[in-house]
């Protein structure tokens, strides 16, 4: 392989070899002038350097340390492999674990609870350690941290989470492929 590099049109700087040094030419980084240079990686992109340079840096060539090369084989493996390419840590598909989700009237079974209990934000606010901002926001509709939802089923001794429900899609016209719109569905649901 053989390359030209230039600058200016008209002016050749270096030429190129197979082995990525170049002669008579500028270094990136320090500015010297017409020395030899080699191409080299500088964190995520590649640099034309002089070898003081490069001895400076330490940007020459790096060994491999033995873990970390059988990690990094490991990684290509299991990365090509179709069998596990979407599944978690233990081989598990997290996708499928779907067994169960957050009731969608959550709020106002913590507003329930509650009142039930006698309570107040504040109150409550203070037996979980959490802000009255955060109390009210919840009961409005608003969805906390799993963290958060797991202090109010112990606090108030309910159960936020259901039985995860299979998604269905409607369509309305059987001859074609257009599936259920936004407006379909208002119309439906009257």
């Amino acid at each position: 392989m053989l390359q030209l590099v230039l600058t200016k049109p008209s002016k050749v700087v270096g030429i190129t070899l197979s082995r990525g040094l170049i002669s008579m030419a500028d270094c990136e980084l320090c500015g010297a002038m017409k020395v030899s240079v080699k191409r080299v990686k500088m964190g995520k992109t590649e640099v034309t350097a002089c070898g003081r340079c490069i001895d400076k840096m330490n940007l020459g060539p790096k060994e491999t340390a033995p873990g970390l090369a059988k990690a990094q084989s490991m990684h290509t493996r299991t990365t090509h492999s179709t069998a596990y390419a979407s599944r978690g840590r233990k081989g598990k598909d997290i996708m499928l674990k779907n067994e169960k989700e957050l009731a969608s009237d959550f709020g106002k079974r913590i507003t329930n609870a509650r009142k039930a209990k006698g309570w107040n934000h504040a109150t409550l606010g203070k037996r979980m350690a959490e802000t009255v901002n955060i109390i009210k926001a919840t009961e409005s509709g608003k969805r906390p941290t799993d963290g958060v939802l797991k202090k109010f089923e112990r606090v108030l001794g309910i159960s936020l989470w259901v039985a995860a429900s299979e998604e269905t899609t409607t369509q309305i016209d059987r001859s074609s492929s257009r599936g259920m719109t936004l407006g379909d569905y208002f119309t439906d649901n009257k």
